[in-house]
């Protein structure tokens, strides 16, 4: 007996130390990363998930939605707490240091750089570098792919750790577990229930308050057409709300992100989509699957025979960053402050806000070679362009682009090498074979064309109408069509 509790106590020993060094090379490991990066990292993201939950379940207006909910729904308050229990289980991710610079940056960095070449471009970085220690930061982007959340990680890895809101599709085995050791949490888009939302609210209230920096994507989705989507206010006006609290309104501001790629690898997709909205055919899962497994090989295959390109361009442009104080006083002057409107006409308020920050996002979009190729393919009414003609074409709409101070990546690049670019990506997709002097667009690329024409045609100044006139998707409620 004397032995056997020997070898009990000294596994357990052994146990302990090993656990105690483990969790010291940890904290050692994510201190180096963070030196290295330098980036500001919100202190509050290194509380623990327990102490978030308590201090939400504690929380007055928690208390009481759930009251509500019992007395509506007839049943016990037990059950109800339960329920929200599992919300914030839900909700509240367990950041960690290590995973995001260590793991996540290294991955990112690889995946990206493997499928694109990165650009990072900032309107007025000094404007962004000048905002106090204690701004409360939301940043404000396009829906472009679900490659963004990697992107705009990549991109402000340097600066700042953003925390997500993220949607439903990424809570699957292991991207789950991923995203919230990255600091992300998860939405339920599309679920109507007030408690849920309740407790959603809080939460990004309680990170807001303590200076969390978000990343918000206020389309609510993927653009399925090319377009700007009309966004959608919920998240922001729960991170707005906290302004109506002393001391913080004067802290807040938004930053608006643009991103934009010479291949999207959802496109495909995402016009199936466009299409079934308008009745055409539905894929099933195992399609889809199908669909992705044919990706994967052909990818791998692409590999392992060296004929391996990367996609082009992912660009990201950061633009200013707009303090909330001024626009609260705007409101204010017309009438009550913001707080102090019924809540239709204070959602109204915040969607103008809203569409003002997407207004500031279309202006940067970064105009990449696919996209400024395909804009000038849509305004020839032909399915044949000469070579020199769409050149020529190409030159007049980039210094259109450029005239109206337009985000155009490597706008010193000779034209034709600008088009060489392009074509590279569009003949590979089979939307534009050679042909003759000139360019055939193929049967299925005309919607490849409109979708990436698109991104750019509301910038394209006298070209516009014609880039828009011929776009051949079917209408989804976008902005400035």
């Amino acid at each position: 007996m004397d032995v056997l509790a020997g070898v009990v106590v000294t596994a357990v020993a052994l146990t302990l130390g090993a656990g105690w060094y483990w969790r010291r090379w940890v904290r050692r490991a994510a201190r180096r990363a963070h030196r290295r990066f330098g980036a500001r990292i919100d202190r509050f993201k290194l509380t623990s998930k327990r102490y978030i939950t308590e201090a939400l379940l504690n929380d007055p207006d928690v208390g009481e939605a759930v009251r509500a909910h019992a007395r509506e729904h007839g049943i016990a308050e037990r059950e109800v707490w339960g329920r929200v229990r599992g919300y914030l289980a839900e909700i509240i991710p367990a950041f960690s240091l290590l995973m995001y610079y260590q793991f996540g940056y290294a991955v990112s960095k690889a995946l990206l750089g493997m499928f694109y070449k990165v650009s990072v471009e900032y309107v007025r970085r000094e404007r962004i570098e000048a905002l106090p220690r204690e701004s409360i930061v939301v940043y404000v982007l396009n829906h472009r792919s679900n490659v963004d959340f990697v992107l705009a990680s990549y991109a402000l890895a340097g600066d700042v750790a953003i925390s997500y809101a993220v949607g439903e599709w990424a809570r699957v085995f292991p991207l789950e577990y991923l995203f919230k050791s990255f600091g992300s949490y998860f939405i339920r888009r599309r679920y109507r229930e007030p408690l849920y939302h309740r407790v959603l609210e809080r939460y990004v209230q309680l990170i807001t308050r303590n200076g969390v920096t978000q990343g918000i994507f206020p389309e609510g989705g993927l653009t399925r057409d090319g377009h700007l989507r009309p966004p959608k206010v919920g998240l922001l006006d729960y991170v707005l709300g906290v302004a109506r609290e002393p001391g913080f309104a004067e802290r807040m501001h938004v930053v608006p992100v643009a991103v934009n790629y010479d291949r999207v690898l959802e496109d495909r997709t995402l016009l199936r989509e466009l299409r079934a909205v308008e009745g055409g055919e539905r894929r099933g899962r195992l399609a889809q699957l199908g669909e992705v497994l044919h990706y994967a090989a052909w990818n791998a295959g692409r590999l392992v025979s060296r004929r391996w390109r990367r996609y082009g361009r992912a660009a990201v442009v950061i633009g200013e960053p707009v303090a909330v104080q001024p626009w609260l006083e705007e409101v204010a002057h017309g009438g009550p402050s913001l707080f102090n409107r019924p809540r239709s006409e204070r959602l109204a308020e915040v969607q103008g806000f809203c569409e003002r920050m997407m207004g500031r996002i279309g202006e940067i979009i970064p105009v990449t070679p696919v996209p400024l190729a395909c804009a000038a393919i849509q305004t020839f009414d032909a399915e044949f362009i000469a070579r020199g003609k769409l050149l020529e074409r190409m030159a007049e709409l980039r210094d259109v682009l450029v005239e109206n101070e337009a985000r155009v990546l490597r706008s010193d690049l000779a034209v034709e090498e600008a088009w060489e670019r392009a074509y590279r990506m569009l003949r590979m997709r089979r939307v534009v074979a050679r042909a003759g002097d000139g360019y055939l667009i193929l049967p299925k690329g005309r919607e490849l064309v409109s979708y990436y024409a698109n991104s750019i045609s509301h910038l394209c100044g006298e070209f516009s109408a014609a880039v828009k006139a011929r776009d051949s998707l079917p209408v989804d409620g976008m902005i400035g069509r």
